[in-house]
This record gives C-alpha cells, sequence and structure tokens, in this order.
C-alpha cells in the first residue's frame, strides 16, 4: 500500500526578506521531508509567498513601484534563500497565481452561499503590520499583543465569517483529537484563551485598500488574508469547488501543518473552521513551532539584530547552519542564536565529534591496508556492544521523528559517532597495527567503525543532506538506503576514497572578531 506525506509550512509574507528566524522553518519541514522520503513515503512538500495585503501595498507605493513588482522581488529573494539552505520542497505557491485567485473567489462565494458569511461593519483596533483586528481587551498596554507595536481605529464596511457557527464543534474536535495541535501547551493557549471565553465572528474583506483579491460579486470588497493565504494548502494541491485532483485526493488531509507559535491563533481555529464550512477533513497535525531569538530577544529591524541565513552559510556553510537551527532549538521553548554558540557547535559536535571519526577512521584504512575494506572475521564482546546501538538507531530516530522531536532523532545518530570515538580509544587499532597476528582483529574492528559511520550517514541524509554525501563519497558507496542498516553495508573488497575534513575548526577569538569588523 502507498504511503503518502503532505508537509507544508506557513507561506512566509511577501514584504521583506526573510531572516534566521523565519528560515528554521523551512529547514525542520525539509528534514522531516527528506526523513520521511528516505523511509519509503511519497511526499509532497509545499511552501511559498503569501503576497497581498495593505502592508505590501504601502511598502510598494514608499518604493514607487506597483505592488506585483514588489512582491515578485521579495518572492524571489524567498526562494532565493529556501534553495541556499538546500531545501527540498516540491512545490513553491505565490498567492497571486491567478487559478489561486479564481478557487479564493469560489471558496468565498460557496460560504457566502451557506449562510456562513454575511456583511456588516466593522470598527475597532487595526494593526497594520499583523494585518489584524484587536479589542480593546485583546489590546497589551494599549498595543498589539502580537508585535507590541501601535494599533489605530478603523471603521470599514466588510463581510464577516459566523466562526460561531462552529465553535463549540471545533472544541469538540481537538479535545477528541489530542494530537491536532503540538507540542500540549500551544493546544492549552488555544482553548482556554480563544475557544472557552468565544469566538467573535471575523472580518475577512476590506474596503481601504486594493491589493487583493476581489469579492466576485462585490469588487469595492477585496478577500482578506485569512481566506486568501489560508486557502493556499487545498488550492495549489488542486481542491476546487466543482472538481478537485487526484493529487489533492491522494495527500489531502495534510500530515503537517509546520508553523510558527505567533499565526497559531489563525492556522488552530480560522483554518480548521474554514475547512468544516467546506466539508473538508482537517489536517492530522498543527505543529506550532518556537521562535529563534537573536541572543535575548526576537529579531526586528528597530532592534538591529537581523541575521539572514545566506549570510551565515557564506561565513560557515549551509549544513553547519542547518545542524545549528536543527539541533539546538528546543521542542517546545524558544531558542537562542549567537555566533559564539554556533562556533563551539561546530567545534565541538561537527568538526571533533563527526569530521574528526570519519577522518581517522578513513585514514587508518588507508595507512594499515591501503584503504581496502576487509571482512570482519575476529569478534569481542565490545563489538556487539556498538552493533547494537547501530541496529537500534533507526527506530529510535522513527519515534522521535514521529513526535516532531528533531533535535532528539539528531542526538540519536551522534550517540552512535560518540561511541565510535570510544570505541577507537577502547580498541586501539595503533597498537593492533603492530602486531601481525592482531591483523584479523584490526581489520575487524576497522568495519566495524566504517560500517557504523556508514549506517549513521543513512539517517544523516535527512538533516545534513551535503555531509552525507561527502561521507559515501569518502566511503565510495552507493548503499545509502534505510534498510542497509544491518551491520553488513560495507562491501568487501571496496577501495576507499582519500580521507578530506569535513569541517574544520574555527578559532572562535578570531572568527568574532572578523564578523564583527564586516
Amino acid at each position: 500500500m502507498e504511503k503518502n506525506f503532505y508537509i507544508s509550512t506557513a507561506i512566509a509574507y511577501a514584504s521583506a526578506k526573510p531572516h534566521i528566524g523565519n528560515t528554521y522553518e523551512i529547514v525542520l519541514a525539509d528534514a522531516i521531508a527528506r526523513y520521511k522520503r528516505l523511509t519509503g513515503y511519497n511526499v509532497y512538500f509545499q511552501t511559498g509567498t503569501d503576497e497581498h495585503g495593505q502592508k505590501i501595498e504601502l511598502k510598494a507605493e514608499e518604493q514607487g513601484i506597483l505592488p506585483q513588482e514588489y512582491v515578485d522581488n521579495i518572492s524571489l529573494e524567498v526562494r532565493n534563500i529556501w534553495d541556499v539552505m538546500n531545501t527540498s520542497y516540491d512545490k513553491f505557491v505565490r498567492t497571486t497565481n491567478p487559478v489561486h485567485k479564481e478557487k479564493v473567489q469560489k471558496i468565498f462565494k460557496k460560504l457566502y452561499d451557506k449562510g456562513d458569511i454575511y456583511k456588516g461593519k466593522y470598527e475597532g483596533l487595526y494593526c497594520t503590520p499583523c494585518e489584524s483586528f484587536f479589542t480593546e481587551s485583546q489590546l497589551v498596554d494599549s498595543k498589539c499583543p502580537d508585535c507590541g507595536r501601535e494599533v489605530t481605529k478603523a471603521s470599514e464596511e466588510a463581510y464577516f465569517f459566523k466562526l460561531s457557527n462552529y465553535t463549540k464543534r471545533l472544541e469538540e474536535y481537538i479535545e477528541s483529537h489530542p494530537d491536532f495541535i503540538k507540542p500540549e501547551s500551544r493546544k492549552n493557549e488555544i482553548v482556554n484563551n480563544f475557544l472557552k471565553p468565544g469566538l467573535q465572528d471575523l472580518c475577512i474583506s476590506r474596503t481601504s485598500f486594493k491589493w487583493g483579491i476581489p469579492v466576485s460579486f462585490d469588487e469595492k470588497h477585496v478577500i482578506y488574508v485569512w481566506i486568501d493565504a489560508l486557502s493556499n494548502y487545498i488550492t495549489f494541491l488542486g481542491y476546487d469547488i466543482d472538481n478537485s485532483t487526484e493529487e489533492f485526493k491522494k495527500y489531502w488531509p495534510a500530515d503537517v501543518h509546520l508553523i510558527g507559535k505567533d499565526i497559531l491563533r489563525f492556522h488552530t481555529i480560522y483554518w480548521p473552521i474554514m475547512l468544516m464550512a467546506l466539508d473538508l477533513p482537517l489536517p492530522k497535525k498543527i505543529f506550532g513551532h518556537p521562535w529563534v531569538l537573536s541572543g535575548e530577544d526576537k529579531m526586528s529591524k528597530s532592534k538591529g539584530n537581523i541575521i539572514y541565513a545566506d549570510q551565515l552559510v557564506k561565513e560557515f556553510g549551509v549544513d553547519a547552519i542547518r545542524y545549528y537551527l536543527l539541533h539546538e532549538i528546543p521542542y517546545a521553548q524558544d531558542g537562542i542564536f549567537t555566533y559564539e554558540l554556533l562556533i563551539e557547535r561546530i567545534n565541538s559536535d561537527l568538526a571533533n565529534i563527526l569530521g574528526n571519526l570519519v577522518n581517522r577512521t578513513i585514514s587508518m584504512c588507508h595507512k594499515y591496508f591501503d584503504g581496502i575494506v576487509y571482512e570482519p572475521t575476529c569478534f569481542e564482546p565490545i563489538d556487539e556492544e556498538l552493533k547494537k546501538l547501530v541496529l537500534e538507531m533507526p527506530s529510535k530516530v522513527e519515534k522521535n521523528m514521529d513526535d516532531l522531536r528533531c533535535a532528539d532523532a539528531i542526538d540519536n545518530i551522534f550517540e552512535v559517532f560518540r561511541r565510535c570515538n570510544k570505541y577507537i580509544d577502547e580498541t586501539m587499532p595503533w597498537i593492533l597495527a603492530k602486531d601481525k597476528e592482531k591483523e584479523a582483529r584490526l581489520k575487524t574492528v576497522l568495519y566495524n567503525l566504517l560500517e557504523s559511520i556508514r549506517s549513521g550517514a543513512v539517517l544523516l541524509q535527512a538533516y545534513l543532506p551535503d555531509t552525507a554525501d561527502k561521507i559515501f563519497h569518502q566511503l565510495n558507496t552507493e548503499n545509502k538506503f534505510i534498510d542497509s542498516i544491518n551491520f553488513k553495508g560495507m562491501d568487501v573488497g571496496l577501495h576507499l576514497n582519500n580521507p578530506e575534513p569535513l569541517f574544520n575548526r574555527i578559532n572562535k577569538e578570531e572568527k568574532l572578531k572578523e564578523l564583527i569588523r564586516q
């Protein structure tokens, strides 16, 4: 039976170049998608840009260009960064796509015809950067509760979506599907702070700006972000009111929507209610990931602490940045990014534990046996401990990845690499090499190390794909599949390629001075 898996990121708002915090989401989604492909799933991985709204209209005006030109530029920048980070998305979507626009108009009309949308008047407090309306009681210190900026009074005719029609049904769904919102703390926040107090009907059209999809039957209104942007998850997959595609039937409902915790409300309340109103099944899981902080602060232009992924890759290489984002950001709490921490991780984990292991092992194979892989024939009890750890690794990784605990899955792989380094210290190949009678034992020790490294590299493909490829090249093997983790995957008689450093150690003080000078 076919195993299908659909994962999406939130679509990046095309108002500015994405920083490292935005980039974390695409890298996390990519690791999950790559892992699923590795384990035999047909994966559909969607990302893209959200390109309408007042904020974009204003920014384009400031630059003296049309909104379409503005979003074309930003969307290209977003895509370039996703590509720099070596992400394997299947489709990059843009909400200015004409087919999407047409489908959004049909969705709006269907909900209107059903009686879920009505026309009224909006009077409230509006935050332009967040494109959100708030009541007085929702403000924090008279400012936007999401971004902390000033809000302005707004009053205009608008269409509203009757969220109240579906509140009870959504609450019951969340309670009966414990994995629907993850982590648990995010679920509690949504239920207790929003659902239980009761939902206000949602403003879903605007007349005060033009840069959006017009309501087909009332063109002075443009369809507001919620229906336009959120519906990207189905419109680009092939959903249509009249006739959805086979691809849509194959992949919907989505297995995981990966989103930042700051847009959790929209994805766990507005989006599921929209789907209920359209009589569509809800996504299986919505994961609200934490933020990446710059030091102790949220990244913002006003604080001057924004860091961009393409700059980091230029300085440190793509897999070093992928490793930091995937391993150092906690499952449920905000993570911290600093240059000091990044350099420490590169030196300790990537250069010492992994790079040093691969280099030492392949160098010893060349030094003692001209790079030839020999059959293991002389075993000792210590070998079983290493072998057991390697053979248990896939199931440990699987359990953590099923829970979206990416950092823990990487730990499972590095546990094997750490054990290999200890195994070298315990077996002391350089001592065995001095005794001709110990040659069979030396061949076995080196085989065990090569096979453990290869097995770790098989799973490492999901997280550090370039590094895994470099390891396979040095091992001169094409045996990269998950079912090859059986401790007999290195072919006897194979000639290893020359060792090459995977990661160079960085002089922290010098590098930090260099970065300050830039």
